[in-house]
């Protein structure tokens, strides 16, 4: 949630109430007047984090746009925690764990907009081959899904909302006497609860911020605490929208103006709140309705009346005189009749402790949503991520629902997905019913999968698992290969099968950098250089990470085949690396140096993509080699403007490595000669290339970026349409499994 124009106005209008605070000092203080009050049970000072509006702080790495430094990432996350541990302050960390249905049409709102960002970002990438400015920056997919792992792997306590979460901060922070909100909402204003501390203003290395005083800040405009409420309705926020309270703002202005013939000279929301403030103290508090919220002296129409009372409550804490119209109860599960109450109680259980993931929504709502990811809607040849992996989440929800609570079979339920990607205008969910798994034992009970134990059912669990993504027959590599490599083999395998147009080059990546994460440190993939960025490996590296929040929910949904821990991104995902071995596969880099020159590596990577061709065989899948012409230009020149030398950093290689080999342009000419491309030193060649960066550019914008090198394949693009409001996607076709032995 968020008030609006309230931020700025505290800031620009109302300084007195924007207030400099030491962190360690507001601690010492709030243990002090703790003592006096009481001897015993002295606790840690606490802060409660808003993890939702932290995000982009901690995301401070350089890159953003290949689908996550999160290694680099982790690092952040554990100084951060570092930094408030050493001056004895405990973090209770919340995020954001349901969309309230109230709220959707905000949520979808944003997300529209952020499309037309994302839009700008890949326009930019292919004009210029590099990030965009912190203009269009966009948070990597899927951080705030796995940021509270990440946590909790730091032993920190992190909470999960089954409804909205500022309330559920604000809440937590009032009952258990925390010293301060550290967050960026202007909703942490309004709730009459702890100091609200700016994460946006904080300066770790002193641990020093702005606490946005709510005393004061009702001093200046002439309120009590108690009628920021209302206040926060008639600006508009997620429950009451700016555009309904329209009216009653202009007139309240119109008002202003008329009590203050000095005319004004703030900025304009600055009035504006000004205004609806002197409205709100000016409401006869004599006739009161018997709620105690909304006086009668507010004439609105009696919808109007009901959906500002709704936006009140929705500030009412514990203890409140009139908490007891908030009418908070937990809505009953939408599938009761699917799953056992045990399941039920488990589901909400992790789903708070911020140890399940998708499980929660879709037992207990019937719900689920993915909010943008980084795809181009322009390429029509990679399929958005929300259809790729509509087929894996169709098979979750038939683990989880299709086996009823006395272990007969059942109705398939309806899922509701609100899924975001280029063409889905977000009127309405998408429908989508669960498909059962086919396992030789057939449907697995859930209880039996979430609470029995042996060696059966361990194998039970795993065969679950795999067979969510089609990859049952990976089950004999368990215990030979490591989690995080099970994992990115399941995950790649999936991706081939399901998107026809990725290429041979595209898994090279994929399994490379899987296998190469173990031998970097985290200083050595920050120093990963890249001369150029391709649109078509940022969506890949972004599609991979979405893919890897699946794994996320097939293992929760199984019992947990595979430990967590294998699944997160920082145990098998670095986009920079990712986006290093795009560049290196599509150049046509020898295997070997595609691995590092690492001989272990290099055996796993063979280990792996056979597994992966073999199945690719039984399905009929053909796994072409489709170089991209955009690393094409790159290899022959070092002349579109990158520093002396990225050509081999790019490559990891260091002078020492081209000592003890071909050099780099022996290697180049030698590829060019194997891959029939054309030679660097034709007239055509220099009269491409002798303009530079500019001219690189000029090439790349006249034609398709990432266009296959191979002028005899084409795409197919005659896909069809999904239906008549979501775009031009539909799932690839499936392949059919070979018939039983």
């Amino acid at each position: 949630m968020g008030v609006k124009g309230l931020q700025s106005f505290v800031e620009r209008c109302c300084p007195e109430a924007c207030v400099t605070v030491n962190l360690r000092d507001m601690a010492r203080q709030h243990v002090t007047k703790n003592q006096q009050r009481c001897s015993s049970n002295i606790t840690s000072p606490t802060l409660v984090v808003d993890g939702m509006s932290c995000l982009c702080h901690w995301y401070s790495c350089m890159n953003w746009v290949c689908g996550g430094q999160w290694t680099e990432y982790m690092e952040v996350l554990k100084k951060w925690v570092e930094a408030f541990t050493s001056a004895g302050i405990k973090l209770v960390f919340f995020f954001d764990g349901v969309v309230e249905e109230q709220k959707r049409p905000e949520w979808v709102k944003r997300r529209l907009r952020v499309n037309k960002d994302i839009l700008k970002i890949f326009s930019h990438i292919k004009q210029h081959g590099e990030q965009p400015g912190q203009q269009f920056s966009c948070l990597p997919s899927a951080l705030a899904t796995f940021t509270p792992f990440a946590l909790r792997s730091l032993g920190q306590d992190v909470f999960c909302s089954v409804r909205e979460a500022d309330y559920e901060i604000a809440s937590y922070a009032c009952c258990h006497g925390s010293m301060g909100i550290l967050g960026q909402d202007t909703d942490f204003i309004i709730y009459d609860s702890a100091p609200y501390l700016s994460v946006a203003k904080l300066r770790i290395n002193g641990l020093t911020t702005v606490m946005y005083d709510r005393q004061r800040l009702c001093r200046n405009i002439g309120l009590s605490v108690t009628q920021l409420p209302l206040l926060a309705c008639l600006l508009g926020n997620d429950v009451v929208s700016e555009e309904l309270m329209q009216h009653i703002r202009s007139s309240a202005v119109a008002a202003y103006r008329r009590t203050n013939p000095a005319p004004y000279s703030g900025p304009p929301q600055g009035e504006v709140v000004l205004a609806v403030a002197q409205f709100v103290s000016s409401l006869s508090a004599s006739a009161e309705e018997e709620t105690g919220l909304i006086p009668h002296s507010l004439n609105v129409a009696s919808s109007q009346r009901e959906l500002l009372k709704k936006g009140i409550c929705s500030y009412l804490l514990p203890g409140h005189k009139d908490y007891e119209l908030v009418g908070i109860s937990v809505p009953p599960s939408a599938f009761e009749k699917y799953v056992s109450p045990e399941i039920l109680k488990a589901c909400r259980e992790k789903h708070v402790a911020a140890e399940g993931f998708m499980v929660y929504s879709v037992v207990c709502a019937g719900v689920t949503e993915c909010s943008n990811s980084l795809e181009d809607e322009e390429d029509e040849e990679l399929l958005p991520q929300a259809l790729v992996f509509k087929p894996c989440r169709q098979r979750i929800y038939g683990l989880l629902l299709l086996l009823g609570k006395d272990g007969s079979s059942v109705d398939a339920p309806a899922i509701r997905e609100w899924f975001v990607f280029p063409g889905n205008p977000l009127k309405e969910a998408d429908t989508v019913h669960p498909v059962p798994i086919n396992i030789p034992c057939g449907q697995p009970s859930l209880d039996l999968l979430w609470f029995s134990s042996g060696p059966e059912v361990s194998a039970l669990r795993l065969a679950a698992f795999l067979t969510v993504f089609d990859c049952l027959h990976y089950s004999d590599l368990h215990g030979e290969i490591g989690d995080s490599l099970l994992a990115a083999l399941c995950l790649v395998t999936y991706i081939v099968l399901q998107v026809e147009t990725l290429s041979e080059e595209d898994v090279d990546a994929y399994l490379s950098q899987a296998v190469c994460l173990r031998l970097k440190s985290p200083l050595e993939l920050r120093q990963i250089e890249l001369p150029v960025l391709s649109s078509r490996a940022v969506q890949l590296g972004s599609l991979y990470v979405r893919g890897l929040s699946h794994l996320l929910g097939a293992n929760n949904a199984s019992g947990c085949a595979l430990p967590s821990a294998a699944l997160m991104p920082w145990h098998g995902f670095d986009g920079r690396l990712f986006h290093s071995k795009y560049l290196l596969a599509h150049s046509g880099a020898e295997k070997s140096e595609l691995l590092d020159r690492d001989m272990f590596s290099l055996s796993q990577f063979v280990q792996l993509k056979e597994k992966l061709l073999e199945t690719c065989r039984k399905r009929g899948r053909i796994l072409q080699s489709r170089p991209r012409e955009t690393q094409r230009n790159l290899r022959y020149s070092n002349t579109s403007g990158f520093p002396s030398g990225a050509d081999q950093a790019w490559r990891g290689e260091t002078r020492r490595d081209l000592q003890h080999g071909q050099t780099w342009r022996q290697r180049e000419a030698a590829c060019g000669e194997q891959s029939g491309c054309e030679n660097p030193e034709t007239p055509q060649w220099r009269a491409d290339h002798r303009g530079g960066r500019q001219s690189f550019h000029s090439h790349r914008s006249n034609s398709y970026e990432g266009r296959p090198l191979n002028r005899n394949w084409h795409p197919k693009q005659n896909r069809g349409r999904l239906h008549h409001n979501r775009g031009r996607y539909q799932l690839a076709p499936r392949w059919q499994h070979p018939p039983a032995p």
